[in-house]
């Protein structure tokens, strides 16, 4: 039998109570990573940007928050049976760590062909790595059957309540380090990252608007989140941490209470926010790490004239992702 989170309607809700908890628990496991302004980032979106870089996170994203909060609230006993996960790269690498720093046993699935610096990183971490299918959800289905054959615990990246409560605690740290932030624009891949930051904002920072963005070449959390009902979407971005064809329940009432927008950007409009940040904040950020700025850069008239807070989510871009951001003749470059 499977052993699994409560199913999705049992589930606990995601109280800033937790949040809190999360940051103690986590305290001295993960860093609190700083915030950057940069002119070169202000002048190319015409307003002043704060970064909240993640991919200075252990891991090099902030999946290592959820994962680990998630494995230290688990009973010896559940650790003793394994945890086995699915994910694109950096929800896998979180939970390698948070199991190598818990002595778990960890097996990931991954689709084919991974991003090598996520794949290495995984194996470096001393976990088990499968590779299945062409996507997230082919990936999702091999890890769920093996779960249940060896009796481990699953773990997903959006349907966890404490996975988005150890998210949250970055946004906490955000709104301590930036105060006065008119609007905050996450990323989204299954969810975890919005849901927190849009919980997180209504509780100590409700003047904050909070808007999600994803690749329009995978969006199925948009496109759940505006219809109001769990849809599967095509799922083909580049920009693999966005890479999702499902929307989650947990995550979506969360963020369906939460986020004021959600809108979608290019993977062309990523390919060149990725750019900017090399160049115009000296930081590297993979597409999903760089999908909240290109959300701004796509629409200036939105956000002129607002103090307006990213998050750069991570920094495992594979070399040829980067070459490819800095050959764009197109890419937005500092005047």
């Amino acid at each position: 039998m499977i052993v699994a989170p409560a199913p999705v309607e049992t589930r606990p809700e995601v109280t800033i109570a937790d949040v809190l908890a999360a940051q103690s628990r986590l305290d001295g496991t993960v860093v609190r990573t700083p915030v950057g302004q940069y002119p070169d980032v202000d002048r190319a979106a015409g307003t002043a940007v704060v970064v909240k870089h993640e991919n200075a996170q252990r891991t090099g994203a902030f999946k290592a928050r959820g994962a680990s909060n998630l494995l230290l609230s688990m009973s010896d006993a559940e650790r003793a049976r394994g945890v086995v996960a699915y994910s694109t790269g950096n929800h896998a690498q979180g939970v390698a760590y948070a199991a190598r720093l818990t002595g778990t046993a960890c097996t990931i699935v991954m689709p084919d062909d991974p991003n090598p610096v996520k794949l290495r990183a995984v194996l470096d971490q001393g976990a088990d790595v499968l590779l299945h299918g062409a996507t997230f959800d082919d990936a999702r289905a091999q890890a769920t059957a093996l779960a249940e054959a060896s009796g481990a615990r699953l773990v997903g990246a959006a349907n966890e309540p404490d996975i988005i409560a150890g998210v949250g605690t970055l946004y906490l740290e955000l709104f301590q380090q930036a105060p006065g932030l008119d609007v905050l624009v996450v990323p989204v891949g299954g969810g975890s990252g919005g849901a927190a930051a849009g919980l997180v904002a209504a509780a100590v920072a409700p003047g904050t608007e909070v808007i999600g963005v994803q690749s329009a070449a995978s969006p199925a959390a948009h496109d759940s989140w505006h219809t109001g009902a769990l849809l599967d979407r095509p799922n083909t971005t580049r920009a693999e941490g966005l890479a999702v064809g499902c929307g989650f329940a947990v995550t979506q009432a969360l963020m369906g209470r939460h986020l004021a927008d959600f809108v979608l950007v290019t993977d062309e409009q990523i390919t060149a926010a990725q750019r900017l940040y090399l160049t115009g904040a000296h930081t590297v950020a993979e597409g999903a790490g760089a999908a909240a700025l290109a959300a701004v850069l796509a629409d200036p008239a939105r956000f002129a004239g607002r103090r307006v807070g990213v998050v750069c989510t991570g920094g495992n871009a594979s070399a040829d992702e980067l070459r490819r951001a800095l050959e764009r003749a197109d890419a937005p470059t500092p005047d």
